[in-house]
């Protein structure tokens, strides 16, 4: 039976290999059905889906961020930020937290109020939605656990990640700084 994978957004994908032009294996998802068909995940490899519900076979990735601190940021944020439609991400030594790019408030206020809505309609719409990265926790020293916060700088020409402190208490660096997610006060954030 062949790989299949259901993101987020209930969409299936299966599992296809082919050859490199080198003749070395490659695995990509699709959604089609037929062709070369996969049946067991290579040794190495895991199923990843990004923020962003694409889907993608890669190597595995080593684990230096603990559940714990990804848990510190996900609840964290949502408590302080109070923000329901987030997404959290580990890449590599990051703890990325990524933001809706709709303005949910409005969205929902239009499918609610809309006497055309059924029981999924909900459902749908957030399925539907995109999210960017906004905010990251990079853990800088594995020993100490220290973190350091970064929030993305939409400066033009300088778009990049933005150092603006660390500690090695990552609760206090999210509780500072996670609050304003989604607010007009993160552009205010610099470490200046």
């Amino acid at each position: 039976m062949a790989i299949e994978y259901v993101n987020r957004k209930q969409k299936t994908y299966y599992l296809h290999a082919g050859k490199t032009k080198t003749g070395k294996p490659k695995y990509f998802f699709s959604m089609k059905a037929e062709g070369t068909l996969v049946e067991t995940i290579p040794e190495g490899y895991e199923i990843y889906e990004n923020p962003n519900a694409q889907v993608f076979l890669r190597k595995v990735q080593p684990r230096v961020i603990t559940p714990e601190e990804v848990a510190i940021v996900r609840e964290g944020v949502k408590r302080v930020a109070k923000l329901d439609y987030f997404m959290v991400d580990v890449k590599g030594k990051r703890i990325v937290v990524y933001l809706c790019d709709q303005n949910v408030d409005v969205l929902m206020d239009l499918v609610t109020s809309s006497p055309r809505r059924d029981a999924g309609t909900v459902d749908r719409l957030t399925q539907s939605f995109t999210y960017s990265p906004m905010m990251q926790f990079v853990l800088v020293d594995e020993e100490t656990r220290e973190f350091e916060v970064e929030r993305w700088c939409f400066r033009g020409s300088v778009d990049d990640w933005l150092g603006l402190d660390s500690s090695t208490d990552l609760k206090a660096l999210v509780k500072q700084y996670g609050r304003h997610l989604g607010k007009e006060s993160f552009y205010e954030l610099t470490p200046w």
